[in-house]
């Protein structure tokens, strides 16, 4: 291969086919990424060279059609400014333009080969940014989590978790919580858990001080003498549970029956996340980002740290082996099935460049590499495996209508025939997130029938598009009103009714979006239970402590027996409820809560985009005008730009109020991060790149594709690391 830059990139970039690589990039997939493959540079870099002349074109004029809908939407809106809104013109003029398509005959995905992970156990799914392997490990080990752990450090334990040494109060309260849960799921003949002083196993079934479980065949097996076990294996939904006994350790030591720990299987699948939770901008950081996928499907990713002045190595649980009742014996997966969220159509990315020297789509880079590094767990027989069932998940996000997944199924298809894959072993889950898929979600699902694996809700992404999409109908409702607005609710049930139609049910994955208080354990199981009570067989947790947690809903709740009742009563939502705009119908509001609406976008934005900007992370805790940590990525920001971005153009605030109050804000933030060391203040001078590129976020945001906030702060980013360079 050539290694001649061609003219004007001849220090940053090297040839490989028609494409201009930065060097970085290069290196590693030819030295770290293809090796153990079995494809040879030259023919991964001809068919990555193919994708791009093929695919390129097509990937901008599937943009220019969403422009081009923006603008006859506008216009519609515009030509009607002060009539009431008309449903039914509303819902033709959509369809005479074509963004609202007719749905088509009943049909059943066909997708095959899928890990039961995603066809048929029911739990917790985690979204974590690929870019940091600390938590990418966590969160693929989040596959087994301590409730004892889980209750004593939140406040679903009972207030807040105390500080300083142990407990024993508290102890004792957690430990009479997890007894409760062990009644509930593995009932037992005639005494509870909580008065057991005995396990053991006897003929191949546990006893538990002699009596057995109601339903004897959720014993799966134990480890150790089966009069004394070390462990116990249940299941319960699906879901196991591992009950851990040691007299020696503190906990267990003072149970009457040894009990040390209760460990839930948590985190059945992660998403590790190239996209919303990172902040890569160059062949820098996608390297980063990569390397640490290839060291999860080899199954050796590493991360060395210190905490609390040790130092500790992370690396991939192990699978776990118990004794069967009947002897045998019975293995469990130690690690989260993980999936990988690639970038969606609309970004170009540095990294390389084409044939007429411009930035190649970074999603067509994504699915390229993503699925080459995938092969390394592929090709294996035995060690840690993701997929027995020998597929690779990707999730693509962010969307508009059936095209734009179809061209992913044929994006896919390309990768496929260039790696020597059999067809469709890319599995394709499909973000239900932007409007245009939500009104033709069916046909969506028919465009990627034979590799679609999960259809989940986002509300913030799809409350950011309704919000831009809808722009010109008027000024939209506060945020907390918009939530309670009808539409939300059609929004949420079509896309479990469509998954049902499609026959999702055993099959993938109908998920639900993420709990953002983080610190708020006890409101979530109040809360997220609605989810599998909705029919979602997965739902997107902030931690694995909240996924623990979340794992108790999933053994209250038989998902798929939910599933099957939703089936027979057939749909409940549809699309001319989803096409309600979420206008404000009422707009005396007081200057106070102008301001206050405006303050709590305005800090959403600062307290995200500083630590975007100047220290490159995607996703992080911030803290809400009230001090709350809420989860912030791309999503949360896009709504509170666009939600500002409609209340300036429709004259609810004014440009000097808004920057008046980004300044005060900018303060907020500045006290909030004081005890960050890399923290870089805004204020007094609110010069600094971050502060420019929130600023940019609102009073650029109706201008900004679909409203997404990639193409400025990916801009900011930039110009930061050139000024730190």
């Amino acid at each position: 291969m050539n290694d001649t830059a061609e003219a004007g990139h001849s220090a940053t970039r090297v040839a490989r086919g028609d494409l201009l690589v930065a060097p970085e990039l290069a290196s590693f997939l030819e030295q770290e990424a293809l090796p153990g493959t079995g494809i040879a540079a030259q023919a991964f870099w001809d068919g990555f060279s193919a994708l791009v002349r093929e695919f390129g074109p097509r990937n901008k004029a599937l943009l220019q059609r969403r422009d081009e809908l923006q603008a006859q939407i506008d216009a519609w809106h515009l030509a009607r400014h002060g009539q009431p809104h008309d449903r039914n013109a509303y819902k033709a003029f959509l369809t005479e333009i074509g963004y609202l398509l007719p749905e088509g005959d009943n049909f059943t995905i066909a997708t095959e080969n899928v890990d039961p992970e995603i066809a048929t156990v029911a739990g917790p799914q985690l979204v974590v940014p690929i870019t940091n392997a600390r938590f990418a490990l966590n969160a693929a080990n989040a596959r087994w989590g301590s409730l004892y752990d889980s209750l004593y450090g939140t406040d679903a334990g009972g207030g807040p978790p105390p500080a300083g040494s142990y407990n024993r109060g508290r102890g004792a309260r957690v430990v009479a919580k997890a007894r409760v849960f062990l009644d509930e799921a593995f009932p037992l003949e005639g005494t509870s858990h909580a008065d057991a002083r005995r396990y053991h196993i006897r003929n191949g079934a546990l006893l538990v001080d002699d009596m057995p479980l109601v339903e004897p065949a959720k014993f799966i097996g134990y480890r150790g003498h089966p009069r004394a076990p070390d462990a116990v294996l249940l299941r319960n939904n699906g879901l196991h549970v591992q009950l851990i006994f040691d007299r020696a350790h503190s906990i267990g030591s003072r149970d009457q029956a040894g009990l040390a720990d209760i460990r839930l299987e948590s985190a059945i699948s992660a998403i590790m996340d190239c996209e919303d939770s990172v902040a890569c901008v160059d062949a820098e950081d996608k390297v980063v980002a990569y390397r640490n996928w290839l060291g999860l499907m080899q199954g050796d990713l590493t991360e060395t740290f210190r905490k609390d002045g040790a130092e500790m190595t992370r690396k991939l649980n192990p699978d776990l082996t118990f004794t069967a009742p009947n002897g045998g014996d019975v293995t469990i997966k130690g690690r989260a099935l993980m999936l990988v969220r690639n970038v969606g159509h609309l970004m170009t990315n540095p990294a390389i460049l084409d044939q007429d020297g411009g930035e190649v789509f970074e999603g067509l880079m994504d699915a390229m590499v993503t699925a080459l590094i995938a092969m390394h767990d592929l090709k294996k027989s035995k060690g840690l495996r993701n997929s027995v069932a020998g597929s690779v998940y990707v999730v693509k996000p962010k969307m508009h209508g059936p095209d734009e997944v179809a061209f992913a199924d044929e994006v896919f298809a390309h990768v496929e025939a260039v790696l020597g894959l059999p067809k469709h072993t890319v599995k394709l889950g499909v973000m239900d997130e932007e409007r245009r898929t939500s009104v033709n979600l069916k046909e969506c699902v028919r465009a990627a029938k034979h590799r679609i694996v999960f259809i989940n809700t986002g509300f913030l992404d799809r409350t950011g598009d309704e919000i831009h999409t809808s722009m010109e109908a008027g000024p939209f409702s506060r945020k907390d009103f918009i939530k309670r607005k009808d539409w939300i609710v059609a929004y949420e049930n079509q896309n479990v009714d469509i998954g049902l139609k499609c026959g999702f049910s055993g099959k993938a994955q109908i998920g639900k979006g993420m709990w953002a208080m983080p610190d708020r354990m006890a409101a979530m199981l109040e809360a997220k239970i609605e989810h599998p009570k909705a029919g979602a067989n997965c739902a997107w947790v902030p931690s694995p402590t909240a996924a623990t947690l979340h794992a108790l809903h999933y053994h209250k709740i038989n998902v798929f027996a939910v599933q099957a009742a939703l089936a027979k009563g057939g749909r409940r939502a549809y699309v001319e409820s989803i096409l309600e705009i979420p206008v404000a119908s009422y707009q005396k509001w007081s200057p106070e809560q102008i301001r206050r609406e405006v303050e709590n976008n305005a800090q959403g934005i600062l307290g995200y985009v500083v630590r975007w900007i100047d220290q490159g992370i995607g996703c992080s805790k911030v803290p809400d005008i009230n001090d709350v940590g809420l989860m912030e990525d791309r999503a949360t920001c896009r709504i509170s730009a666009q939600h500002v971005a409609n209340w300036l153009h429709h004259g609810i605030v004014d440009e000097d109020e808004v920057r008046q109050i980004m300044h005060r804000m900018a303060e907020v933030v500045d006290r909030q991060n004081a005890g960050d060391p890399h923290y870089r203040a805004m204020a007094p001078a609110f010069d600094g790149v971050a502060f420019r590129a929130a600023c940019d976020l609102v009073f650029e945001g109706r201008s900004q594709p679909s409203g997404y906030t990639e193409p400025l702060l990916h801009a900011r980013r930039r110009e930061f690391k050139a000024a730190q360079s």
